[in-house]
């Protein structure tokens, strides 16, 4: 056996060894993103066998809610206590809770076992990107953007497809266990390989500003997710959380500037750049998840393609955002230069959105594929520039906290794009409908305004039209608040200020550059 030595890494020439990193962070990637996507496939059978269709949305919460409010203490700690132990402790997490996840019994089990997989969950991709930030150095990381973009387009394409196959052959609860035994090959590989320096922080958590953090994103994420379905925007229930949400909010903010080790340190904000790319990163989770949610039902119940290809269908706009992706960060690597990319992602976020506004029920799939084609430039442009210029944007001791921050921020802007977009479709396709059929068209729509395949065949042919109508009218409706909301997206933009990235690109590199930190083969 080989003795065990260290190894610079030239960071214009990735040695095994980072490359070997790189691949147990990229499954770990895959297991963060993939999980829901599965999950989501699968649980229709999960309902058949447990039961609890009441409780069903809680499946999905209880994760989402989890992981939000986990991010940003992962980070945290990852800078207090050191990078690698942190996030392991995050996969092991994450992989106990897909254990426990599999082996429910009944809805309540597996609803509080999905919490504890998202308290995991939430430490996998703040630990993935602070990890790439510790090791290589932001001129050289726009090289390995292709490969995080592709992750990202694999699990959202593959996601429903190997969900509907694991279920269909070997049972729901596989949907759990396939975590299994790539997380383990991950927590092999990182732990041989990942060598980072250890850290150990004098000070304590800040366990008030956890509570503050967890309590008020907690309850900004129920408002989104329980308002205009569960309850009314006006209800009693809904203003409470606002309530709640905001109050926490403002005393969290208040405490960071007293205590002694923040959980949110409010100096990274000081940075316009990082300000700004936290701002452009929310509106892409926003304008990203609403886009995924939509289309699909439009092209769906408008124009006829079928459900079990769901993840294909969104191909034009995620090949797109991939090719895009790594065209950005090999421009960044060799130039340094990444103003543009902000600023013409943003633009063609709105165009493309605006565009996919205006698909009615006569709208080809060539067509809606070109538009979504416009809509994956721009997020191509966004989608890693964002981190990689919040972490360029702060000291090496805030990496943890400025990649959980900037991903929290992304998180935060897909559950209000999911809520606020989704509200205005169910209400534009109850009120078309309502116009259109009359008294049936309400009833048809008045448990939910978004029908499955077998709902549809079902509608007599004047509905089933006059459904199809409502549906491209809500889209309208969605996607040209999303090119509003774009907007803001671009004005953010315009006034990022190109700060040199750290690190040497390839022609300081040749003149001898500073090596990227040590890895241990």
């Amino acid at each position: 056996m080989a003795d065990t030595q260290t190894v610079e890494t030239e960071p214009d020439k990735p040695q095994r060894s980072v490359r070997v990193v790189l691949l147990a962070l990229m499954i770990t990637m895959m297991l963060a993103m993939l999980d829901n996507m599965i999950v989501g496939t699968a649980m229709p059978t999960i309902v058949g066998e447990l039961g609890g269709l009441e409780h069903l949305s809680w499946v999905v919460t209880a994760y989402t809610l989890a992981t939000a409010a986990a991010t940003p203490i992962w980070g945290k700690l990852g800078d207090m206590y050191g990078r690698k132990a942190t996030f392991m402790t995050s996969i092991v997490i994450f992989l106990i809770g897909s254990a426990l996840s599999g082996m429910a019994q009944d809805m309540g089990q597996l609803i509080g076992f999905r919490a504890v997989q998202g308290l995991g969950a939430g430490g996998l991709m703040v630990g993935v990107m602070a990890i790439i930030g510790d090791l290589i150095p932001p001129r050289e990381r726009g090289k390995y953007q292709g490969m995080m973009a592709g992750v990202m387009a694999l699990a959202m394409i593959g996601g429903p497809l190997v969900g509907g196959t694991i279920t269909d052959n070997w049972g729901w609860r596989w949907s759990f266990y396939i975590n299994l035994p790539l997380g383990v090959v991950a927590l092999g590989l990182i732990s041989v390989v990942l060598h980072l320096p250890k850290k150990r922080a004098k000070a304590g958590i800040d366990y008030l500003g956890v509570v503050l953090l967890t309590v008020g994103i907690t309850s900004i994420v129920l408002v989104t997710t329980w308002g205009g379905t569960e309850y009314a925007w006006t209800s009693a229930r809904i203003m409470e959380l606002i309530g709640i949400g905001v109050a926490s909010l403002i005393g969290f903010v208040f405490w960071q500037t007293k205590a002694a080790e923040p959980i949110v340190p409010l100096h990274i904000f000081r940075s316009r750049n990082f300000t700004l790319m936290s701002l452009i990163g929310f509106i892409t989770g926003f304008v990203m998840f609403g886009a995924t949610l939509f289309l699909p039902l439009y092209q769906q119940s408008v124009q006829g393609a079928s459900a079990t290809n769901s993840g294909l269908l969104l191909l034009p706009m995620l090949g797109a955002m991939l090719v895009t992706s790594m065209v950005a960060g090999r421009v960044t690597t060799n130039t340094g230069r990444y103003y543009v990319f902000p600023v013409v992602g943003s633009s063609l976020m709105v165009v493309g959105l605006y565009l996919l506004s205006t698909m009615d029920t006569g709208t080809s799939r060539f067509t809606s594929g070109v538009f979504m084609a416009v809509v994956g430039f721009g997020m191509g442009c966004l989608m890693q520039i964002t981190m990689l210029v919040a972490q360029n944007s702060v000291e090496m001791k805030d990496m943890g906290v400025a990649s959980s921050s900037t991903t929290l921020f992304r998180t935060l802007g897909s559950s209000f794009g999911v809520a606020i977009m989704g509200a205005l479709f169910n209400n534009r396709v109850q009120d078309v409908m309502s116009e259109r059929a009359g008294a049936l068209g309400s009833k048809v729509t008045e448990q939910s305004a978004q029908l499955d395949a077998a709902s549809l065949a079902k509608l007599p042919a004047a509905a089933r039209e006059a459904y199809q109508y409502a549906v491209s009218a809500g889209t309208h409706s969605a996607f040209l608040l999303g090119s509003i909301v774009a907007l803001v997206a671009l004005a953010a933009a315009v006034f990022v200020k190109e700060v040199p990235l750290k690190g040497a690109g390839p022609q300081q590199a040749a003149e001898g550059a500073a090596p990227a930190p040590l890895v241990e083969v």
